[in-house]
């Protein structure tokens, strides 16, 4: 990867290819994809490549994209920059499910999801997780800036949803471990209803740390942003999906996504604190059958190579 990737830092200095070889590729690209705007649009782009918006906070951004907040920052040239993308796709599977809220604005949204890549993965599954291991995740607790209003409805982050997890230690034999970061963190009481409690940042610090504290985990059990949840957006977290690719079983609140995505086996979706502890005691009753599905679930939902296949096929199909 040493020539195929390009950082510009604060536009001062550049990582990977040089900016000059960077503009090359640009000019000569068929297709760019900006992950939730993250960037803006370079210049260099030909007037024929298809620029794609991928928006992977699904709620969140389109609320933003209609009330502009002022607590956010820059927020109108980032607007008019998603505005300015030619086709729009979204995270948020059941954005035209009968049930989903999440405004769809003037964009004509196309779904996709977490590309995974599961070569780097599936090795982490052999020896599967001790039976001591802990369930886990790594979370951020708020990471609003500012009050989330549409409609008049307050929309929030994940700290909210987390509260329905925060007794489960103390109704589960098995041991449960937080690694969190974010705005006012209640780590005190956490701990104190049983909670392991490590930093989230430095858990995930780098790609290979963030890989050992998977491999160490027995499973995943996390909440959703309470606004992927409340809008029913059908939204999948890429951290699941990761630890399905590990042979991991996830246990995750339920944003809508059991409408598209099996449940059941290796993914169980839960919509109360009581749902997810009997979720854990039924993997943890055949954890072999659970641990082999989440395998076979990454391979069948998150490849890269199918994910990102259907998402150029999706791309060209509006340009022919």
């Amino acid at each position: 990867l040493n020539s195929h990737w390009h950082y510009f830092h604060l536009h001062e200095t550049s990582y990977g290819m040089s900016q000059a070889a960077f503009a090359e590729v640009a000019r000569s690209a068929d297709v760019f994809l900006n992950i939730s705007g993250a960037v803006m649009i370079p210049d260099e782009l030909s007037p024929h490549c298809i620029k794609v918006f991928v928006d992977t906070d699904p709620g969140y951004n389109q609320i933003m994209l209609s009330e502009r907040f002022a607590w956010s920052e820059n927020v109108d040239r980032w607007c008019d920059s998603v505005a300015a993308h030619d086709q729009h796709f979204t995270y948020a599977e059941n954005i035209h499910g009968d049930d989903c809220l999440v405004p769809k604005l003037e964009f004509r949204w196309k779904t996709t999801r977490m590309p995974l890549v599961t070569e780097l993965w599936k090795p982490l599954a052999k020896p599967p997780a001790p039976a001591a291991a802990p369930w886990t995740t790594v979370m951020t607790w708020n990471a609003f800036k500012g009050k989330l209003f549409y409609q008049g409805v307050e929309y929030k982050s994940k700290g909210s949803e987390f509260e329905k997890l925060m007794d489960l230690p103390r109704r589960l034999k098995t041991s449960l471990k937080v690694a969190v970061g974010g705005i006012k963190a209640p780590l005190d009481r956490l701990a104190d209803n049983g909670w392991q409690v490590v930093d989230g940042p430095e858990t995930s610090l780098t790609p290979w740390q963030y890989q050992d504290f998977i491999a160490q985990s027995r499973g995943e059990i996390s909440s959703a942003k309470h606004v992927y949840v409340a809008l029913r957006s059908g939204w999948f977290s890429c951290r699941s999906a990761c630890y399905l690719g590990a042979g991991r079983p996830v246990v995750v609140q339920d944003t809508g996504f059991s409408r598209i995505i099996p449940v059941g086996q290796g993914i169980l979706a839960f919509s109360s604190g009581e749902e997810a502890r009997a979720a854990i005691e039924a993997v943890e009753s055949d954890y072999p059958r659970h641990s082999r599905k989440a395998l076979e679930l990454a391979n069948e939902l998150f490849s890269s190579r199918k994910v990102l296949s259907r998402m150029v096929e999706d791309i060209l199909a509006e340009e022919n």
